[in-house]
C-alpha cells in the first residue's frame, strides 16, 4: 500500500536515559494508528526499549543490527502483528526490533566498511523503506548517547524529536541533543531540521516541574521551526505498566487522560509537518518565480 505524501523519517532521542523517549516513539506511532497511519519503529538501542516494550523478546528476531551491517533487508525484518507468533502490536505499528549485539556494532562495522564512513549504515536501509511506501512514518528509536546508530540516525532522519521529563539531569540532555543536532546539520545532514520538544510525566503540582516547564516554553520557544510542543503528556504510573506487559496505554486503558493526549500530540505533529510542507511549497514558488523573472 503506497501513500500520498513520501514517509517522513524521524528520529526520537536524548542524550540522557529514562526521559519518554522510547515511550514517545512507541505512543505517537500507536495514537497515528488509530488515525489510520502506518508507522515503522526501529529499535536502534542496545537495550532494546521499544522491543520489550511491544512484547518482544530481544533476542529472538533478527532487526537493526543485521540492517545496520547489511546483512538483512530492513523490509524483510520488519515485524507485524503475527497471533501465531504471539505478536499483538496496535493498529498501524511495525517495529525491527533491537538486540544485545547492538553493543557491538561499532567493531562489526569497521570490519565491513573499510574504505567508507561507517556512520551512514543506515542511508541505504532507509532507502529501501521509503521506496515501499509501505509506512507514512519512520521512528528512529535511538540510544541515549552519540553512538554510531545514533549518529547513523541522525544522518538519515528528515525530523528530530527530543523528549524530556520535568528533572534537571534530562534538561541537561537536551541541551547535549541539541548541539549534536546543530553540528549534523553543518556538517553531515543539513536537512535535519527540530520538529519539536515533547516533556512527559508531567506533574504540575510540583514546584520543580512549574519551573522547569517555564524554562523549556522560554528556551525552546524559537527552537526548530514551531518550538515546543504545546501538548504535554502527565505522569501516571499506567503507561510504564502497560509497556512491562508489552502493550500500549491504548491496548490497556484506551479511554486514559494519558492516551488522549497522546492522540493531541500526534495531531500536533501532524499539524507541524503539514505547516512545514507549505512552507516548502511557498519558498520553492517563489524560487521559481525568482528564476522565472531573471530568465525573463
Amino acid at each position: 500500500m503506497r501513500h500520498t505524501h513520501p514517509t517522513t523519517v524521524i528520529a526520537v532521542g536524548n542524550q540522557k536515559g529514562g526521559v519518554g523517549k522510547t515511550t514517545t516513539a512507541i505512543n505517537l506511532a500507536t495514537a497515528l494508528g488509530t488515525m489510520g497511519k502506518r508507522s515503522l519503529i526501529i529499535d536502534l538501542d542496545a537495550n532494546c526499549g521499544a522491543t520489550r516494550s511491544l512484547g518482544v523478546p530481544s533476542d529472538s528476531y533478527q532487526g537493526s543490527y543485521e540492517v545496520l551491517l547489511g546483512d538483512e533487508d530492513p523490509v524483510t525484518v520488519a515485524l507485524e502483528t503475527d497471533p501465531e507468533e504471539g505478536i499483538d502490536f496496535p493498529e498501524g505499528v511495525s517495529l525491527i526490533p533491537a538486540n544485545r549485539d547492538l553493543e557491538r556494532v561499532d567493531s562489526e562495522l569497521i570490519k565491513v566498511h573499510r574504505l567508507t564512513d561507517y556512520r551512514d549504515c543506515l542511508r541505504r536501509p532507509i532507502e529501501k523503506i521509503v521506496a515501499t511506501g509501505m509506512w507514512d512514518f519512520v521512528f528512529l528509536d535511538t540510544a541515549p548517547n552519540i553512538n554510531t546508530p545514533t549518529a547513523a540516525a541522525y544522518r538519515v532522519a528528515e525530523w528530530f524529536i527530543l523528549t524530556a521529563t520535568p528533572e534537571r539531569l534530562a534538561i541537561e540532555g537536551l541541551n547535549d541533543a541539541m548541539s549534536d543536532i546543530e553540528t549534523m546539520r553543518r556538517h553531515t545532514n543539513p536537512n535535519l531540521k527540530l520538529l519539536g520538544m515533547v516533556l512527559s510525566c508531567v506533574n504540575k503540582r510540583t514546584r520543580l516541574a512549574t519551573e522547569i516547564i517555564g524554562w523549556v516554553e522560554e528556551t525552546f520557544a524559537h527552537a526548530g521551526l514551531f518550538g515546543d510542543f504545546k501538548n504535554r503528556i502527565s505522569r501516571s504510573t499506567a503507561v510504564p505498566e502497560a509497556q512491562q506487559t508489552g502493550r500500549t496505554i491504548f491496548q490497556t486503558e484506551p479511554g486514559h487522560k494519558v492516551a488522549g493526549e497522546y492522540l493531541k500530540l500526534a495531531q500536533e505533529m501532524l499539524d507541524r509537518l503539514e505547516a512545514a510542507r507549505s512552507m516548502e511549497q511557498g519558498a520553492a514558488t517563489t524560487r521559481e518565480a525568482r528564476r522565472a523573472g531573471v530568465d525573463g
